[in-house]
């Protein structure tokens, strides 16, 4: 994965996109054949609407919440779950439990327990603790049957790694299906595959996905991989009154101290790239020091607005 400085004047001409709402965020597809575009884009929703309705945590239907209904029991479950939760816990081992699973429950404490958007609609939950969080190591999991048994009680989050899964899968499944190169992007979670635009595919790095070109902080070229970006700032709601926000910190089962404003990464795939960005919020003032023992390259700005770069990530100036 290599990540090279760039400006909007360099975009590469001939590209493509798509874009629609999709489980709460935007995606978009980017294609270098024009002609492939709609398939492309239908190739994408159908990634997605198998991703929501087999891990979504908010619907009364998907396969998670059977899992969480049948707590405590062995429950046999689909490829596409397993996978989900195979990658969720891989994520929380490597980053020593930061970005873990089994924070449902906190998620729910602090009144994130539907879609956002009806959370910001209804009345402010006051927000409740709870402690820290079982823990990935008791969620159990067997590939020989595929089946999988969690504790009691206990309600997992697949967000901070099931997306960036889907948008690896997505990306994968368009290349290959339409022989062409795609970027596939779901709010900060990008990935790419097949052959990539002369120059490469170049990605805006902001704290809000939305923003118009005009006003990112920087603009990196990626060949293939992943690239993701995660901020405090891109979920957040208030109740109790206090400000809250998606990132929770296990160990305290309460939202993670925003001391980095926004964490970009690049990686051999986005869940590769996402899961350093989410650890880094969690890990706060200490991410620094526990990113020198990963190959990514990583770019963060901290609240007060200084930027630090770790392991290659082009200069701000060369942009």
């Amino acid at each position: 994965m290599t990540a090279t400085s760039t400006t909007p004047a360099t975009t590469a001409p001939g590209l493509t996109a798509r874009s629609f709402k999709a489980i709460g965020t935007t995606a978009t597809v980017v294609v270098a054949d024009g002609d492939a575009a709609e398939t492309a884009a239908d190739f994408l929703q159908h990634e997605l609407d198998a991703i929501d309705v087999t891990c979504s945590r908010f619907r009364r239907d998907s396969e998670l919440q059977f899992v969480h209904e049948h707590a405590g029991e062995v429950v046999l479950v689909s490829p596409l779950l397993f996978e989900a939760l195979q990658v969720a816990c891989d994520v929380a081992l490597r980053t020593g439990g930061a970005v873990d699973l089994t924070v449902g429950n906190a998620m729910e404490a602090l009144g994130y327990d539907r879609d956002l958007n009806e959370v910001l609609a209804g009345p402010p939950t006051p927000p409740r603790q709870l402690g820290r969080v079982a823990g990935y190591s008791h969620v159990q999991l067997n590939p020989v049957d595929r089946t999988v048994r969690i504790p009691r009680g206990v309600r997992l989050d697949l967000g901070s790694s099931a997306k960036a899964l889907a948008a690896d899968r997505a990306a994968a499944r368009i290349a290959h299906s339409l022989g062409c190169g795609v970027l596939v992007s779901l709010g900060g979670d990008v990935a790419a595959a097949g052959p990539a635009p002369a120059g490469g595919w170049p990605v805006g790095i902001a704290r809000e996905s939305c923003a118009p070109a005009a006003d990112v902080d920087q603009v990196v070229a990626i060949q293939r991989g992943g690239l993701a970006s995660s901020a405090p700032s891109a979920r957040t709601w208030t109740a109790g009154g206090r400000a809250l926000h998606h990132v929770v910190d296990p160990e305290t089962a309460d939202c993670a101290e925003a001391y980095w404003a926004l964490v970009s990464a690049t990686g051999a795939s986005c869940v590769e790239a996402n899961l350093v960005t989410t650890a880094a919020l969690v890990w706060g003032a200490r991410a620094l020091e526990h990113l020198a023992s990963f190959p990514q390259s990583v770019r963060l700005v901290r609240a007060d607005g200084e930027v630090f770069s770790v392991n290659g990530w082009p200069l701000e100036e060369a942009a």
